[in-house]
């Protein structure tokens, strides 16, 4: 709780430094933070040449491959962008930490402010394309997912972002156990193509209830939400609530020792 009161009372110089962390990605650049918004738009459209005309992988549905695609994928960029520089956020932002005045709690939270803005905007375009195919999202469905996502992020990156600044190698392995989730996350591969028995399994891993809460979102069947009753609902939420107490534990624990480590 007192993270959470925290981070309330602090929640505009929170946002205020997110933006600034956000500018200062590009800062030495021309265009500035047009940068960050232009690469992972190329980098989401590419993925639907490739797949979508090349290799002509199809959606397993009544709908454009474009509409099952480009929601999954913004949800993974954001959560993967967020992870990652909220991890290594203690470490980016060391000249804080050695102000004993400053809440150490709330940096990683500066640098998910930061990556919000992408994630919000690739979302954004996620909902613009599929609407031009004439599907149009469950708003509440889309509010709820994304609220789902950043509870995750903050859960998670309250153990990485401790862990990071103790050991700094974490954050090498940490970039590699990113990138095996993706390909283990239902981004560019269905969840048709396994058996009923791994679908439950791969259905109840936090990263598949966000990649395809968000995609379902745009398709009128009924979504990983409510499928079986709430079930993966409840294993999304006691998971993110163990690893937020875990987590949360570890960064209070040994967060007096991050000064003398950097």
């Amino acid at each position: 709780m007192d993270f959470i009161k925290g981070l309330w009372k602090n929640r505009k110089l929170v946002f205020q430094l997110g933006k600034n962390d956000f500018r200062n990605r590009f800062a030495s650049t021309s265009l500035g933070a047009i940068w960050g918004f232009a690469q992972p738009f190329v980098f989401m459209l590419t993925y639907v040449i490739v797949f979508q005309y090349i290799l002509e992988t199809g959606s397993n549905g009544n709908y454009p491959y474009v509409v099952w695609f480009l929601p999954g994928m913004a949800m993974w960029m954001y959560c993967s962008d967020a992870i990652l520089t909220a991890s290594n956020s203690i470490r980016n932002y060391s000249y804080l930490v050695k102000k004993v005045v400053f809440p150490v709690d709330i940096i990683p939270i500066i640098s998910l402010t930061s990556s919000s803005f992408i994630g919000m905007f690739l979302i954004l375009i996620a909902i613009i394309a599929s609407s031009i195919y004439g599907f149009f999202p469950n708003l509440l469905n889309v509010f709820y997912i994304i609220f789902c996502a950043v509870c995750f992020i903050i859960a998670l990156t309250r153990f990485t972002s401790a862990l990071t600044t103790l050991v700094p190698d974490f954050s090498q392995l940490l970039n590699i156990m990113m990138q095996l989730f993706m390909w283990f996350t239902p981004i560019v591969w269905n969840l048709d193509m396994l058996n009923v028995n791994m679908v439950k399994i791969f259905k109840a891993f936090p990263f598949t209830y966000l990649v395809e809460g968000l995609r379902q979102a745009f398709m009128e069947n009924s979504t990983i939400i409510t499928d079986n009753n709430y079930m993966y609902t409840i294993i999304f939420w006691v998971v993110t609530i163990l690893l937020y107490m875990w987590g949360n534990s570890i960064f209070r624990k040994n967060k007096k020792d991050f000064a003398d480590v950097l």
